[in-house]
């Protein structure tokens, strides 16, 4: 079984945990997911006795989220594992091409990823995104502009988009 290497680091908007594997991030726990939230994650979909602590293996992925939050970086180049069924998958990758500093819909969403009618089932989807910030979630908003649905809460979502220039409220 592949390692997973997991560690934490104080940002502008709080604690962040952080777990890799070889082939890229991915679990990113922010503030209002605790510590447990994140390792409840992690044995969820790994051995426990393959996650191991190590900061060094997470200097990549710590360094590009800490330029994100000082406005110094637009686009992540970071590899991602993303863990999720094929409709998530397919989700997160429309996620991966909404623009730095832009919003889409949760119905726009929903069109690009070929259910048009699904936006729930996008917005669960998204609700399930176990790598927010690098896979933007929070660009997606509701249809007449409200900053609605964001696990980490919408006064993050709001930090997030207005350092984006997204938002100039």
């Amino acid at each position: 079984m592949p390692k997973i290497y997991c560690t934490s680091f104080d940002s502008k908007i709080g604690t962040i945990y952080i777990a890799s594997s070889d082939k890229g991030v991915c679990k990113v726990c922010i503030p209002k997911e605790t510590k447990r939230d994140f390792f409840g994650w992690l044995a969820t979909h790994f051995n426990e006795e393959d996650v191991v602590e190590n900061k060094s293996r997470n200097k990549d992925v710590i360094e590009q989220l800490t330029r994100y939050f000082n406005g110094k970086l637009a686009k992540f180049s970071v590899p991602v594992d993303l863990t999720g069924t094929s409709f998530q998958l397919r989700v997160w990758k429309e996620l991966r091409n909404i623009p730095y500093g832009t919003t889409i819909s949760y119905k726009q969403l929903a069109r690009r990823a070929g259910v048009p009618r699904g936006f729930q089932a996008v917005g669960l989807a998204n609700s399930c995104n176990p790598v927010p910030i690098i896979v933007p979630c929070h660009r997606v908003i509701g249809s007449d502009g409200s900053l609605t649905g964001y696990a980490a809460g919408i006064k993050t979502k709001e930090f997030l988009l207005r350092a984006e220039g997204a938002i100039l409220i």
